[in-house]
């Protein structure tokens, strides 16, 4: 157990239970908890509270941490190809601050091949998602996160990237790091690769169909109303961008499977996904009389 471990069994936990409370017994809790775990379309809507409205912040402001994700995932992207593919030394200074954040008695889990493969597709991610968040996604100049919700997101992408090289050969005091070799690129590196990609791809068609119910056909940003989606994963569940996140993740704990530091961001992941998109789903069911009753919250019915 390490602090990385230890930020994201926090999240875990805070998800979980304020997600069941959330589900369960919302009417008797206090506006503050409501107030400050709800956001975007399921916002809290009746009476504010004052000291939970002191910390929220335009929900636009995701974009911050998008920044910080590009960036952090390119400089850890170049120190791994550094390393697997240049055959450089990895510097003593990273190994010593992945033993202070991810512990001393960190074993080495993945080759140099599963580590590379997997930094750059989360690199990709972060990427795509810095992208959607700067050019295609629609923010409602109204709509505000609680600043915790802010904070979250710079963790997250800082400890996941950070989880991965912790038990990465190499990165690993005492272990040697070795070049990329073709045959260590195994079936499991495929397939785990491909379902990455198709999911990396229609979560970006996902977000492009949310964009277009706020935009006309030139592009031109007519509304900033919450409206009903079609097309697409669309027809199946309420949120499949949350499903492809889910997805996604999984791809990576395929390439990953021995890290146990990526099981806990893959729980994260998972839990987070399911209760917002849980709510999401509520919400389009409570506003859309006709809604299709088809459609599952995240997960769709071939599941």
């Amino acid at each position: 157990m390490n602090f990385i471990d230890l930020i994201f069994i926090n999240f875990i936990v805070v998800i979980v239970i304020l997600g069941v409370l959330i589900n369960f017994i919302e009417p008797y809790l206090p506006t503050f908890i409501t107030q400050t775990f709800r956001y975007g379309k399921h916002s809290y809507k009746g009476v504010p509270n004052k000291i939970a409205q002191l910390t929220e912040i335009p929900k636009s402001y995701f974009k911050h941490f998008y920044v910080f994700a590009l960036i952090w995932s390119i400089l850890i992207t170049y120190l791994v190809t550094w390393t697997y593919v240049g055959g450089y030394a990895i510097p003593e200074f990273v190994v010593t601050g992945l033993d202070v954040i991810c512990g001393r008695n960190r074993q080495v889990k993945t080759n140099a091949a599963s580590t590379f493969i997997a930094i750059v597709l989360l690199m990709l991610q972060c990427v795509r998602r810095f992208y959607e968040t700067h050019f295609v996604q629609v923010f409602s100049s109204t709509s505000k996160i609680n600043l915790s919700h802010y904070i979250v997101g710079y963790f997250h992408y800082f400890g996941a990237l950070l989880a991965i090289i912790s038990q990465a050969q190499g990165f690993v005091r005492g272990s040697q790091a070795e070049l990329i070799r073709w045959d260590d690129i195994t079936l499991r590196h495929n397939i785990a690769i491909g379902v990455f990609l198709y999911a990396w791809y229609n979560q970006f068609i996902s977000n492009l169909i949310l964009a277009s119910l706020r935009k006309n056909n030139a592009g031109t940003v007519i509304t900033q109303k919450h409206l009903l989606p079609t097309g697409g994963y669309f027809e199946s569940v309420s949120s499949p961008h949350m499903f492809f996140e889910v997805v996604i993740y999984v791809a990576l704990y395929i390439i990953l499977h021995n890290n146990s530091s990526w099981l806990f961001v893959l729980c994260w992941v998972i839990s987070n996904q399911i209760e917002n998109a849980w709510l999401t789903h509520k919400w389009y069911v409570e506003t859309f009389p006709d809604y299709p009753k088809s459609r599952k919250a995240i997960f769709p019915n071939f599941l």
